[in-house]
């Protein structure tokens, strides 16, 4: 298996918490097995939640827990100025160009309050499709014709590749939003593919985003090479049965260094909760000891990367 680079893409729109930090630690510990590069790549599009202090925060945590990365921003300041990624409007709006080009889009008009109507969990059930709404209409997004039996071919890490399709959560997913603004699955796509990222490893909630994201791919023929990714998908962190969110301050990063957290509590817990075969207070522990559990676990055929059960 042939792996180059990888990333660290976290969202500031809250202070980073353990299931944050979780992801980063699994992250560069398959990267350095595989000699691959790190990318520190922070998603900001969602400039409505994004705060200067939430941009140090990433910065601030990483420096505490010693997490290194080989490219990208080293400051909140260099971020704004080089890696942000407003700086790459013009090639997200290339790739929804060529999504309209090839009639691969439609317009759509519906607010959350008429998706709720329609579905429980707002899944979209193809209200616009069939409207021949303007592509360009102020205040609608573009969302994509999905073809339910294209089928999707994913490269998991150490599993043997399955076909699989879309889930119903991702029939004609949005691929501009209604501000113009790409969306989280475009943009993250097309930010992989200008940064070379030919390993993705990401939560098993986000098993739909890697869906939509390599279907989309398939729609534009330039930028298959995303097809040939591979991917990673890691069990949460919870706490008490539930997954850890931004709004829930207890468990940021922050926080857990004013209360007077050390470093190396951080790394006991994490490792901890992976049921890891020692004590592990340091990167270089944590590395060691998930890799070798990663290596009993893919000779037993129980590998983490597995779509979770009832995503089809």
């Amino acid at each position: 298996m042939k792996i180059t680079k990888t990333r660290l893409a976290p969202t500031p729109s809250g202070y980073l918490h353990l299931g944050n930090v979780l992801s980063f630690l699994i992250t560069v510990s398959l990267a350095k097995k595989h000699g691959a590069k790190i990318l520190l790549r922070i998603d900001d599009l969602d400039h409505k939640r994004v705060k200067t202090e939430y941009i140090q925060d990433i910065f601030d945590t990483l420096d505490f827990l010693e997490i290194p990365y080989d490219e990208g921003p080293k400051s909140t300041k260099g971020f704004l100025q080089d890696y942000s990624q407003r700086n790459r409007l013009s090639i997200y709006k290339e790739f929804i160009d060529e999504l309209k080009e090839k009639s691969k889009v439609f317009a759509c008009e519906c607010s959350r309050k008429t998706l709720l109507n329609k579905h429980p969990k707002r899944w979209y059930t193809g209200t616009c499709l069939d409207r021949n709404l303007p592509l360009d209409k102020k205040q609608t997004a573009l969302r994509i014709i999905t073809d339910l039996t294209h089928t999707i071919n994913i490269n998991l890490y150490n599993e043997v590749n399955k076909p699989h399709h879309l889930t119903d959560a991702m029939i004609f997913f949005i691929v501009q939003k209604k501000d113009t603004y790409p969306s989280y699955q475009l943009a993250s796509m097309a930010d992989d593919i200008y940064f070379n990222v030919d390993f993705i490893v990401r939560g098993i909630d986000l098993w739909h985003s890697t869906l939509a994201q390599v279907y989309l791919s398939s729609q534009l023929p330039m930028q298959q090479t995303f097809n040939q990714a591979v991917f990673y998908h890691h069990q949460l962190y919870k706490e008490e049965g539930k997954k850890l969110s931004k709004s829930n301050g207890s468990y940021a990063i922050r926080q857990m260094i004013k209360a007077g957290t050390k470093k190396e509590e951080i790394y006991k817990r994490i490792g901890n909760h992976l049921h890891l075969p020692q004590l592990t207070t340091n990167l270089e522990e944590f590395s060691s000891q998930f890799l070798l559990q990663l290596d009993l676990s893919s000779k037993s055929g129980i590998v983490n990367s597995s779509p979770p059960l009832k995503a089809d």
